[in-house]
């Protein structure tokens, strides 16, 4: 998830690194908060993979500012990433937004595979908890938080589940 990021808001523009932590943030919002030390390492491995470069650019008010550049190698990995999300990236909804902020990248084939496969995740889910090895339908949860639980995630699955059925329609077979 954070070398989608990475490499996908610096195919946007060239960022330095606390710019490119703002968007980080901004995307991902309190579920996963980057820390410098995640940040940094993994933009130093991806310069030494030749995905990206840095170059010094004057300050607004004071010190000259290293700022990052997406290679055209760092672009075909963007894209590698996209089309081969992990099980990981399709089954967690906040990782599945980050590749959603890029799947503009892909061409729509490419892109109606990967809206593909997150339909077939949300039609297999089961629910959060289980009693007797079976999941607890809505009806039978007695606990008010765990109701509330369930009747939110049935509520956006729907709409989620609607939605990626409109655009698989529009992106055509």
């Amino acid at each position: 998830m954070l070398e989608v990021a990475i490499l996908g808001f610096l195919k946007e523009a060239p960022l330095h690194g606390y710019e490119l932590k703002q968007r980080i943030a901004m995307l991902t919002g309190h579920a996963y908060r980057v820390s410098d030390g995640a940040l940094y390492p993994a933009i130093l491995r991806m310069e030494q993979r030749g995905w990206i470069v840095r170059h010094q650019e004057r300050g607004e008010a004071a010190a000259p500012r290293q700022v990052l550049t997406l290679t055209p190698d760092g672009e075909q990995e963007l894209l590698r990433l996209l089309r081969n999300p992990s099980e990981l990236e399709i089954s967690n909804s906040s990782q599945f937004n980050v590749l959603l902020a890029f799947l503009k990248y892909l061409q729509p084939a490419e892109q109606r595979a990967v809206l593909k496969r997150r339909l077939e995740f949300l039609e297999g889910a089961r629910s959060f908890f289980q009693a007797g090895g079976k999941p607890v339908k809505l009806v039978e949860e007695a606990d008010p938080f765990r109701r509330g639980m369930l009747q939110m995630a049935i509520s956006s699955s729907r709409k989620e589940k609607a939605w990626l059925r409109e655009m698989i329609e529009v992106l055509g077979e």
